[in-house]
């Protein structure tokens, strides 16, 4: 049993909503990433997505785009990133997903990128620019290396769309909340609902919701209808505004709620 399988069967067993929490690998550099990485599993994080850097992040808003350039000018690598998902699973074994996009993967060769993500203890890889149905050349060498590729659902994908992901992902699927980029919203899609119920008439893995949930009130409020919620921005945002041990109590606290809120 993977470990993210492994974390969802033992959440749903509690009657307990996931809560995945996103930073920006190398943001301020991958030394601090470790840190933080323990900091959120011990503030009660369930799985933790660890955004790859790259120069045209064109799903994610301000905010994001800003770590990631910070990340880059430090000298983040996906080499890098694999390194440090080695050095900390010396020590935690929660579930990591790298999040990012496709090119530097395709850079790096797929198959290589697999087995080397899977040896590194990497759980998943969730590429955002990379359609399901053109995603063989992911899909097989995950598979054949025991590594979760985790697809994205938006309010605008149709039958086929939602049919094709529950067929080819694994790990959890990860639903968008909002058409746009990454950043917090001051308020829940009043349709997301019934969104979300359409999607788990067709999809059987566990749905993560994401995109703009900022406040434990909105954690609290998405995790009554998915099986756990996904904060990005609004964690990220703390590392634009403290630094040393400011940032690291602010982003414990915050976590914290958000994990208590579900």
């Amino acid at each position: 049993m993977s470990r993210l399988t492994a974390r969802f069967t033992s959440l749903k067993s509690r009657r307990s909503k996931a809560l995945v929490t996103f930073v920006t690998a190398g943001d301020p550099d991958l030394s601090a990433t470790e840190e933080i990485i323990y900091l959120l599993e011990d503030a009660g994080s369930d799985v933790i997505e660890l955004g790859v850097p790259f120069s045209d992040p064109m799903a994610d808003g301000p905010t994001i785009q800003l770590s990631s350039e910070r990340a880059l000018a430090a000298g983040t690598t996906l080499h890098g990133i694999l390194e440090l998902v080695k050095k900390v699973r010396t020590r935690s074994q929660i579930p990591l997903i790298l999040m990012g996009y496709l090119n530097p993967v395709h850079a790096y060769g797929y198959e290589n990128f697999c087995r080397d993500a899977a040896e590194a203890g990497v759980d998943g890889v969730l590429l955002v620019d990379m359609p399901p149905e053109e995603s063989r050349e992911l899909t097989v060498p995950a598979k054949k290396y025991g590594l979760d590729v985790i697809f994205l659902l938006t309010p605008t994908s149709d039958a086929a769309r939602i049919a094709t992901v529950n067929r080819l992902g694994s790990g959890f699927v990860y639903y968008v909340t909002v058409t746009g980029v990454t950043g917090a919203r001051s308020s829940v899609s009043g349709t997301l609902a019934q969104e979300l119920a359409k999607v788990k008439q067709t999809v059987f893995l566990p749905v993560m919701a994401g995109f703009g949930i900022s406040t434990p009130e909105q954690a609290s409020e998405v995790g009554q209808m998915a099986d756990g919620v996904v904060v990005g921005s609004a964690i990220v945002r703390l590392f634009e505004q403290f630094s040393g041990e400011e940032l690291k109590q602010r982003l414990h606290r915050y976590v914290a709620e958000l994990k208590q809120a579900l």
